[in-house]
């Protein structure tokens, strides 16, 4: 399903709350939505006009069956509606002469007979107002279109005509205005959804543009923003045409920002490389020429404290500046030297090394029975070791635990662990830790400083190697986790 179409519970949307529903769903319901008002509309205006002309028609035939003539040889003169001639099955005539009904009213039959009235049929016809005009009455028959005259002679005629075919006519009129209502609803429902449907396809495209670019990783690299709004949805002349045109325009700006700062970035890392470059040479230089006046003058016991301090810090600065120049090459994606690595052996080494310069701490090893191989740069990943080991040295006080350990996955992947049951750190500290110069050495108790460099060269390096480091910690445990892809050698 595209972008613009979801389903309800999984995307956020409920149809409880229409705010929520897709477009094309509210432009279908709408239009739906005014047919049926339409339809309605139609529907009521059609049949309050077929009811009038039913009605006047029905009017009509109840004046000319009311109209009854004398027949021969009546002496009274008097027009006797139950003699009228030309009335249709069905026709009611009555006469009311004092109050009273006369017995011969009745319904007339399809043999010329009349059916005799109920007293419900009488009382209604007592009732009947004398006003002169139709009204609608429920018989015994069914109901009746009635209407009542008085005569010259006192009494009064009253003549009714059913209103079954009228009704009838008018289910006619809904039932189909109904059908018709629904077929078009069908209609419109199905060529609605196929024309929203491709009139909202280029917002679709703009959709798909939008979730490829989310998915890009922008953060940080060369960044290639090849994805633009094709031109059939991108036409500034239409109002989805202007956004997708819109959107392209961004997208070059977001480009041309991109590129800048990939070039930016490029000549910041070709500056790092060069200077720690260049900075090699002189520090050696200042390291040699300190050892040479150790050994070949004499100083006071102040001048051999300070020439001690000028040694130490240009070795932390050479340290520094080879942290520098290894952290640009990696940025510059140079692919390390592989040589099949034994992971056991040389965890063992490292560990051994660090226990000498802290016997203060206790140090355990977890290793397998099998010794474990991955491809990867024997020093880099020793430096990746050495690093981790001397954070939890430098950052734990005496007597803490710090065990490392090397094991296979389930997937194959090889996982270098190193954990210690020192205070922890900090949470609000460990997004960040793997940032360069990131120091939180207030944190975790320690006598020895860092420049800040060590886990952001940590991740780099297993980066590099096509791995990944993850951080958990809390008071009593932290353990960083080193996964590698497995070596195919060892698999074999």
């Amino acid at each position: 399903m595209s972008a613009l179409s979801g389903v309800p519970r999984q995307s956020g949307r409920y149809w409880l709350n229409p705010s929520t529903w897709h477009l094309r769903t509210r432009l279908i319901l709408l239009s739906m939505a005014l047919l049926v008002a339409i339809s309605g509309a139609i529907g009521v205006v059609s049949y309050a006009s077929m009811d009038v002309v039913l009605t006047n028609q029905l009017d009509a035939q109840l004046m000319l069956a009311s109209r009854g003539r004398p027949p021969e040889g009546n002496p009274s003169g008097r027009p006797d509606p139950l003699d009228a001639r030309g009335q249709s099955v069905g026709t009611l005539n009555a006469r009311v002469v004092s109050g009273q009904v006369s017995k011969e009213a009745g319904f007339l039959s399809s043999d010329a007979t009349r059916t005799p009235l109920t007293s419900h049929d009488v009382a209604v016809l007592q009732a009947l107002p004398h006003t002169g005009g139709p009204v609608d009455r429920e018989l015994s028959n069914g109901d009746y279109r009635l209407l009542a005259t008085s005569t010259p002679f006192g009494d009064v005629v009253i003549t009714g005509l059913p209103l079954a075919t009228k009704q009838s006519t008018e289910a006619s009129l809904v039932l189909t205005m109904v059908l018709v209502s629904l077929g078009g609803l069908l209609v419109i429902g199905l060529a609605g959804t196929a024309l929203i449907r491709r009139t909202m396809r280029p917002l679709e495209k703009l959709s798909d543009v939008a979730t490829k670019v989310s998915k890009l990783p922008l953060d940080a690299g060369e960044v290639a923003l090849a994805v633009r709004v094709p031109p059939s949805a991108a036409h500034p002349s239409t109002e989805v045409g202007s956004v997708g045109h819109a959107l392209n325009l961004m997208l070059d700006n977001v480009s041309s920002a991109l590129e800048a700062r990939q070039r930016s970035e490029t000549k910041v890392r070709q500056f790092v490389a060069d200077a720690s470059h260049e900075l090699r040479t002189p520090l050696t230089a200042i390291r040699g020429y300190t050892e040479l006046l150790r050994m070949t003058e004499t100083f006071t016991e102040d001048g051999r404290k300070s020439l001690g301090r000028v040694q130490s810090q240009s070795e932390r600065m050479t340290t520094l500046v080879e942290d520098l120049l290894l952290l640009a090459r990696l940025d510059e994606g140079r692919a390390p030297e592989t040589t099949d690595v034994d992971l056991t052996q040389l965890v063992v080494e490292t560990v051994s090394d660090e226990k000498v310069m802290a016997p203060d701490h206790v140090w355990q090893l977890k290793l397998p029975a099998e010794p474990i191989t991955v491809r990867g740069d024997n020093t880099q990943l020793h430096q990746v070791l050495a690093n981790l080991l001397s954070n939890a040295r430098k950052h734990t006080p005496a007597g803490t635990t710090v065990a490392a350990g090397v094991m296979r996955s389930a997937d194959g992947s090889i996982v270098v662990t190193v954990t210690d049951d020192g205070p922890g750190i900090p949470a609000e500290f460990q997004g960040r830790i793997f940032s360069r110069f990131a120091r939180a050495d207030a944190a975790r108790s320690g006598s020895e400083g860092s420049s800040g460099l060590g886990l952001s060269i940590v991740e780099s390096i297993v980066e590099a190697h096509g791995g990944s480091v993850e951080l958990t910690s809390r008071p009593g445990r932290t353990e960083f986790a080193i996964r590698l892809p497995g070596s195919k050698v060892a698999a074999a």
